[in-house]
């Protein structure tokens, strides 16, 4: 069962990647075996909690098979009034996110998305994308950790939205 979570009519959706639906191979990791584009999806949320100052959205796989499931994606300092990223916000370098935005590192040791890759044979996986509405912008290190960065947006979250969409290798 898909869990959403939301805060006082703060929703996330996608024109891409549906809630409950398997995600599309095209946003497959490319490596590891993997074979997909490796671009990230397009987001939209709306409703954000009064008082919000920046948005930090997350991808996040919780049955990856490393005692701490795996982190796809986390985009930190969103400006408060930007409410969607476009298809392949995630490429490296940062140019397709919006000023003032970042990437931070993710569990495939970049600063940028990276995509679905279950291993082979595995039942397909939870991929849980989330939008935080925050109180303060975000003052963490470059090289920080998606650890990190998820202890610092838990402790300034106002609310979050999210949706779960699952993949399986074919």
């Amino acid at each position: 069962m898909t869990q959403t979570v939301s805060t006082a009519g703060f929703t996330l959706v996608s024109s891409e990647i549906k809630a409950d639906a398997p995600i599309p191979q095209r946003f497959e990791y490319n490596g590891f075996g993997c074979s997909g584009e490796n671009k990230s999806p397009a987001l939209k949320w709306q409703g954000a909690p009064a008082g919000t100052k920046a948005f930090a959205v997350t991808v996040y796989d919780p049955d990856a098979p490393s005692g701490s499931g795996w982190w796809h994606w986390v985009v930190i300092n969103i400006p408060a009034d930007v409410t969607e990223l476009a298809p392949n916000a995630g490429a490296e370098g940062g140019a397709n996110l919006p000023k003032g935005a970042r990437h931070v590192r993710i569990d495939y040791g970049v600063a940028a998305w990276g995509g679905c890759a279950p291993p082979p044979g595995d039942a397909p996986h939870r991929y849980v994308f989330t939008v935080h509405a925050l109180k303060d912008v975000l003052d963490i290190p470059l090289d920080a950790t998606a650890a990190l960065a998820g202890f610092m947006i838990n402790a300034t979250s106002l609310g979050k939205a999210s949706f779960t969409a699952r993949y399986g290798r074919p």
